[in-house]
């Protein structure tokens, strides 16, 4: 009688092949990242300020969205189409007439005095969709960038993105992005 030994597997290098599996996974593998909103908040104020940064009524341009999504724009309805034209209108308004660089010819008393001074407070509701607020959030970044796009063609006949940094400086400066964004609430 003649006894075989029984047929082994050399499971050695098994261990070995995982590894590297797991390794070549890892290193293939994508991870998506989410892309937040880009805003520069205002640096920590160390004194308070004085009364002179009191903004008039007429220089706060007003936008409210509620829970049903609906857009109010300095107390009337509006469609979100309409919002980036009368951001730019509200910026570019010249009302004191020191605006040099404005492009508006009229000079609404009602709006604001000048870029300057213009400031944008939004509003949402608790209840309002993502999909409104990022879409309320680029309508007002659109008004910045397009008056900011404008000036930059006007003065040096150059797109933004193709001017120096200072060039690109002045423009951030005579169009400053002031948005104040209030904590929701239920409107």
């Amino acid at each position: 009688m003649s006894k075989r030994a029984s047929a082994e597997i050399n499971a050695g290098s098994m261990a070995d092949i995982a590894f590297l599996l797991l390794i070549f996974f890892l290193v293939t593998t994508t991870m998506d990242v989410d892309a937040g909103i880009t805003r520069k908040l205002p640096p920590i104020q160390d004194e308070p300020l004085p009364n002179s940064s009191i903004i008039h009524q007429r220089n706060i341009f007003t936008v409210l969205v509620n829970a049903q999504d609906k857009l109010m724009v300095e107390g009337e309805l509006m469609a979100l189409e309409d919002l980036r034209k009368a951001t730019r209108d509200f910026l570019n308004n010249n009302g004191d007439g020191t605006c040099e660089y404005c492009l508006n010819a009229k000079q609404s008393l009602s709006s604001s005095d000048n870029p300057q001074k213009a400031v944008v407070s939004l509003q949402n509701d608790r209840g309002t969709s993502y999909k409104l607020y990022i879409a309320v959030q680029n309508e007002l970044a659109a008004a910045y960038n397009e008056l900011r796009e404008e000036m930059a063609q006007n003065r040096f006949a150059k797109p933004l993105k193709e001017l120096s940094v200072a060039a690109q400086e002045e423009i951030k400066l005579a169009w400053p992005q002031k948005i104040s964004e209030a904590e929701p609430v239920n409107l």
